[in-house]
This record gives C-alpha cells, sequence and structure tokens, in this order.
C-alpha cells in the first residue's frame, strides 16, 4: 500500500500548487491598476487654425458658435495645398463624433471621402436657411452643404441626423 500514499501525496501537493496560484493571481489583480470607464477626450483650441484658414482659403471657412461646453473639438487642421482642406472633428455630449469637412476638391470625390462612403438621398433640410442633403449608407451619416463659390461643406460623423443638425445649425461661415 505504499504506492497509494504516493499517489495522493502528488493531488494534495497540486491542489495546494493551485491553491497557491489563484491566490497570486487575486493579489496581482488587485495591485495592477485597471481603469473601467472610457477615458477621458482631450479638448483642442481651434482658434489660431480657424483664423489661419479664414485667411487664406478661397471659400467661407466655417465653424460652430454656441454649442454648449459639452461639446469637445478634438481635432483641427488646414491644408492649403490640399484643396483648402479643412477639417474640425468633435466629441459630442452623447460620446459620438461629428465632423465638418470643407474643401474645394471636385465635389463627388471629396463628399464620399468625408462621408466614407455615404450615398445621397433625396431628402433635404433647411437649417440656418441654407439647404443640407442628407447622405446615408456609409460608415457616417452626413449633411452636405454644396457652395456657389465650388467649395463643399459636410457634417458627418457616427451620431444621427439630429446631432448633425444641431452642427449644422452652430456653423457660422466666414
Amino acid at each position: 500500500m505504499a504506492g497509494s500514499n504516493g499517489k495522493q501525496k502528488t493531488a494534495r501537493d497540486m491542489i495546494l500548487s493551485l491553491g497557491l496560484i489563484m491566490i497570486a493571481a487575486w493579489v496581482i489583480y488587485l495591485f495592477v491598476p485597471h481603469e473601467d470607464r472610457a477615458p477621458d477626450v482631450k479638448r483642442v483650441d481651434y482658434r489660431v487654425e480657424l483664423l489661419t484658414a479664414r485667411r487664406a482659403a478661397s471659400y467661407p471657412v466655417a465653424a460652430p458658435e454656441g454649442l454648449p461646453g459639452t461639446w469637445k473639438a478634438t481635432s483641427v487642421r488646414f491644408k492649403g495645398d490640399a484643396f483648402d482642406a479643412w477639417h474640425l472633428g468633435f466629441h459630442a455630449p452623447d460620446g459620438e463624433y461629428v465632423t465638418i469637412e470643407q474643401s474645394t476638391q471636385r465635389r463627388s470625390q471629396f463628399i464620399d471621402e468625408a462621408s466614407q462612403g455615404s450615398t445621397e438621398t433625396e431628402v433635404t433640410e433647411q437649417i440656418g436657411g441654407r439647404t443640407w442633403t442628407r447622405y446615408t449608407g456609409g460608415r457616417y451619416d452626413a449633411l452636405v452643404l454644396k457652395g456657389a463659390d465650388g467649395s463643399t461643406t459636410v457634417v458627418a460623423g457616427t451620431g444621427g441626423f439630429g446631432q448633425l443638425s444641431t452642427m449644422a445649425g452652430a456653423l457660422k461661415l466666414a
């Protein structure tokens, strides 16, 4: 019966080892920092880029005025050498993303890129005295304003048309 005592000892050692491993894993879990909430989105100041774009662009550059502070500007750029391309991105209060894109690039190509593949619908909206056309079906929904000066303004994002309309209504062209 000496053989069965050795098997009991091996099983007991395995159970003790497993217990020690579980305790060590629990201690490591307690002391390793982990964050359960989404990271805070950093706000950017776009005033300098906006002034630069408004001086350099061949069209009136759009930026929102009067949006609540819960809308955070997160990205901005102006590329004068690339069709006077203006971009201003926002983190909406509910966590969705809304972007303003403007350019003098060929309209169909620019709208496809700015709306991430959305297609034109026959639905239009009067917002701020201007007629915007809805685009759907791509990664973003979008509202498009075709300027008489050859520019195109696209308000696009992951939020619904309510958010897009809010942004479009807040835009001031200067």
